[in-house]
């Protein structure tokens, strides 16, 4: 309990606060949508999709053997697996290690395909990025040249390839590896220009973003780089890739080269998700048979890293993924006459309380794709005490874009005990507002989640 909480005695009646509406940590958590699903139940990690004469070709990591998996499909949702290897043999340059290659990017070049991919550099004992070509999507692929395209050794070497393509010329993104072999260097994403067919570095690389959030833990990789609304949006993954903390973020800027700004809050998490994707990450955008834009990612199932689907939409140039539920931290948002304090027990480590005030207020901002109804979701914990000393219900005003939409209501749960109050807000397409300000007697804020 923290210590300013213990001997204040509330001098404010509960005639405010007995209503029929009252939410309680007993209440079902709301339904995740059906949208993000399983469409490939076979170990099919860090999936890169290209489309080729109405086919849809999948490339992942090594398994069972193969150093590039292949898969093809109509719909993105109906998948078969081919069963050869798409890179038969890595390079001169690579250790014989099919457990090694990762990340495959492949991409039309008008005049054949190019595959991009990780393996283990001989010279340097690095991972390092390699190039191979083929005639067809299906392959086989072989490799170009004697030594990888892009092997910054000092700095860990570089993993994770991704192609973007802009006023006829072409770009690499890339990680250097600095998480690997105890380094403890910084992890960057960055920007190099190649030659058309992917096949020569044609200039030097430009950082984009390295590690530098909580939820990051000290690494960031698997870029992916589009272009809407005209923002270009980064999107990454981060975390360690073999557990459930492992997520999806983004950043965006106006310009190709940055300053990238990262989002406040990932994208895709486990939690997000509600648990139904562990540890999603390993992101491709893809635009499907509809003309609509889908992410394919992977997540842990009992197969492996399993390809799954969801729909994508976007809310003025940043993404929104259908089915899930963004986690907005209280400490992040504009918090006004309120104070943040550390609470070890709590999502981040840090809360907002001394909620205090009649203009104290939380102001959270959420994008949305379309109009409509959502789910909010409140993490809360109150510790107030009525005149009797009694515990006591709570409540925070709630406004959604400055109009007032009624009251969220905390049963009483203990200062540092966290419990989630749930209601439902309209959204408008685009960018919301949502803020929480003082209502009767006192409760801290941890995050608000958005459906």
């Amino acid at each position: 309990m923290p210590p300013h909480r213990l001997v204040r005695r509330w001098g404010r009646t509960l005639a405010l606060l007995t209503v029929t509406l009252c939410l309680t940590s007993a209440q079902p958590a709301p339904a995740v949508s059906r949208s993000p699903a399983v469409v490939l139940d076979h170990d099919f990690a860090d999936p890169d999709v290209v489309r080729s004469g109405g086919v849809f070709h999948a490339y992942a990591t090594h398994s069972g053997g193969r150093h590039v998996q292949h898969a093809t499909s109509r719909d993105l949702r109906h998948w078969t697996l081919d069963d050869s290897d798409l890179l038969p043999t890595p390079g001169a340059w690579a250790a014989p290690r099919p457990d090694l290659v990762w990340a495959p990017e492949v991409f039309d070049h008008g005049d054949g395909f190019t595959l991009q991919y990780t393996a283990r550099d001989r010279a340097s004992d690095r991972q390092c990025i390699g190039v191979a070509r083929s005639a067809s999507p299906n392959g086989p692929f072989r490799p170009v040249g004697d030594t990888p395209l892009i092997c910054p050794a000092q700095e860990g070497g570089a993993i994770d390839a991704a192609t973007y393509t802009e006023g006829g010329q072409r770009y690499i993104l890339w990680k250097n590896d600095g998480n690997c072999c105890h380094l403890g260097k910084d992890t960057w994403l960055h920007l190099q220009p190649t030659s058309w067919d992917g096949t020569r570095v044609t200039g030097d690389p430009v950082r984009l973003i390295r590690q530098d959030q909580p939820w990051e833990n000290h690494l960031v990789e698997a870029p992916t780089l589009i272009k809407r609304a005209g923002h270009y949006v980064l999107l990454y993954s981060a975390n360690a890739y073999d557990g459930s903390a492992y997520a999806t973020g983004y950043a965006v800027s106006r310009s190709l080269t940055g300053p990238y700004t990262k989002a406040p809050h990932p994208l895709m998490t486990t939690d997000g998700f509600s648990g139904a994707v562990q540890g999603p990450g390993g992101q491709d955008v893809v635009t499907g048979p509809d003309g609509r834009d889908r992410i394919v990612f992977h997540g842990w199932t009992g197969s492996g890293r399993a390809l799954h689907l969801a729909d994508l939409s976007w809310a003025d140039g940043h993404p929104v993924v259908h089915g899930g539920k963004v986690i907005h931290q209280a400490e992040r948002a504009h918090v006004h006459n309120a104070s943040v304090r550390d609470a070890p027990e709590a999502s981040d480590g840090k809360v907002v309380g001394y909620i205090d005030h009649p203009d104290s207020h939380v102001e959270f901002r959420v994008p949305a794709a379309s109009a409509g109804p959502r789910t909010l979701s409140v993490r809360f914990a109150n510790g107030s005490l009525d005149t009797a000393g009694s515990p006591a219900p709570a409540t925070h005003r709630l406004s959604v874009n400055g109009t007032d939409t009624g009251v969220v209501h905390y049963p009483h749960t203990s200062w540092g005990t966290w419990r989630t109050a749930v209601t439902t807000i309209t959204l408008k397409t685009g960018w919301n507002t949502i803020t929480l300000s003082k209502g009767a007697l006192f409760a801290e804020l941890d995050y608000i989640e958005v459906g």
